[in-house]
């Protein structure tokens, strides 16, 4: 058991570095992206690119229902039921599914052309534009399917290569488009960067499970599940960017579209930055969970050891961010966003409580429990778009900071009844001590940066970072 345990940190931590890595690649080819648009197109360029690529993103969330990440619930278990036959069918299954999906979002995007333009840009000039967005909504339905079917059968550095190969394609073939082509490169370069996806996607796909001959009265039987489960995902979701769109919008009437822009730049920094390593560590946990969801003594082992590996590696990130603050706002904003110092260090306390109710939360996902999935979102959602309006009124943009760290230790404590009463299921001792020790190291360090003790803020992150390092081995050797 031991051996077997250390072999699955090893496979978690392999995971984060790989995908971590993509991500970051992902996120410079997307600043190289936007930065030439803004300098061979100007405003107008990056105003159009977000448009439609908003456009896009809100049209396929619609119509693919979840089935990216739904999906791999089926797959890993049809790979731990060991019978190739099935896992075969199941594949054949999520790929007609996609392709379905991908065709009616297609279909949708053709017919609300008009409507769309109409509301986007207030005329009917970008009707056309539209109607090639509907090309990359079934490219991009496509590629999910793919993804799901990589990472439901454990491939992931596969996963990986279509990730990273398919964006540095898609950013490579839009340079010259924008250089050349200027304003109407941006659908183009949409398209392409979609289509390199979808290539590489078919590149890399996997191979090893051949078509199953499979009716179109069983495809729909057996993709059942993962569809209602995704669209139970999709609700959850649409909850979760309503109530942020609400905010935003709230938060623009009372205070400005100042407030706005530190508020959006805190959130990122506080959740997409950190985001990333919970994105990574996901991609080897959730399909590893999906297979032992009827195990409820081999579920409480891997949720376990996850919470360890993920608080070790979110202990020393979350100290050195709120030490570091002011550094990286600098590099990354300018000194005018100083003022988020606080709501970005109360933000990361807030991250580890977020990072243990996501490791909780994936039992839900890995039963497919949706309509628990969707009422603890939108719970969470509800809860945080309150206390967001309430702390900002009390302590403004500390107050965000607060709202956060508020909203996950709400939120934490709904999936946790979740967890222990619904499903019956445990932690370890040793998850507490950690989350205790995490919390109790990010409060310091915040407390000594607002009262100037920088040098003992560095002395408890430099402690942090020893320890979070310690228990990492000891997870590797175990």
């Amino acid at each position: 058991m031991a051996g077997k345990s250390s072999n699955i940190s090893r496979m978690a931590m392999k995971a984060m570095g790989l995908f971590g890595g993509v991500q970051v690649a992902g996120i410079l080819c997307s600043i190289i992206r936007t930065k030439l648009v803004a300098m061979w197109i100007g405003p107008v360029g990056v105003g159009l690119f977000g448009l439609f690529n908003n456009a896009l993103e809100m049209i396929s969330t619609g119509t693919n229902l979840g089935i990216r990440s739904s999906s791999v619930r089926d797959i890993s278990q049809a790979i731990a039921g060991h019978d190739s036959g099935m896992v075969a069918r199941m594949v054949t299954v999520v790929r007609k599914w996609s392709m379905w999906l991908g065709l009616a979002g297609a279909l949708v995007t053709l017919a609300l052309a008009p409507m769309l333009s109409q509301v986007t840009f207030g005329d009917q000039t970008h009707i056309w534009g539209f109607v090639a967005l509907s090309a990359a909504v079934l490219l991009q339905a496509l590629t999910n399917g793919e993804y799901a079917v990589l990472q439901g059968t454990s491939r992931l550095k596969r996963l990986a290569s279509v990730t990273l190969w398919g964006t540095i394609v898609g950013l490579a073939v839009s340079i010259p488009l924008f250089y050349w082509l200027r304003e109407r490169s941006i659908l183009p370069s949409i398209l392409a960067y979609a289509a390199a996806l979808a290539l590489f996607a078919w590149c890399f796909r996997n191979r090893e499970y051949p078509p199953a001959a499979i009716s179109r009265h069983e495809t729909i039987n057996m993709g059942k599940g993962f569809v209602r489960l995704g669209i139970y995902m999709t609700l959850g979701n649409f909850a979760t960017i309503l109530a942020s769109y609400a905010f935003n919008a709230w938060l623009n009437v009372n205070a400005g579209t100042e407030a706005v822009g530190y508020y959006q730049a805190g959130y990122t920094l506080i959740n997409k930055y950190t985001g990333l390593i919970l994105t990574a560590l996901g991609m080897e946990y959730y399909p590893r969970l999906a297979r032992v969801a009827d195990s409820r003594i081999r579920l409480r082992a891997f949720v376990s050891q996850e919470i360890n590996l993920a608080i070790a590696v979110m202990a020393p990130v979350v100290a050195l961010f709120i030490l570091l603050r002011q550094l990286i706002v600098w590099i990354l904003y300018t000194p005018e966003f100083n003022v988020i110092f606080s709501f970005v260090s109360w933000g990361m306390i807030g991250t580890v409580l977020r990072t243990l109710s996501w490791c909780l939360a994936f039992t839900i996902l890995a039963k497919g429990d949706g309509k628990t999935y969707l009422w603890t979102e939108v719970a969470s959602a509800i809860i945080n778009l309150v206390l967001n309006i309430v702390f900002y009124r009390w302590w403004g943009l500390t107050g965000l900071g607060v709202a956060f760290l508020v909203s996950y230790l709400l939120y934490t404590l709904i999936i946790a009844v979740v967890y222990f009463k619904n499903y019956r299921l445990q932690v370890t001792r040793a998850c507490l001590y950690n989350l205790i020790w995490t919390l109790a190291v990010a409060a310091t360090v915040m407390l000594c940066m607002e009262t100037g003790l920088t040098v003992i803020a560095a002395i408890v992150t430099a402690v942090s970072i020893a320890v979070a390092l310690r228990q990492i081995i000891a997870l590797w050797r175990r």
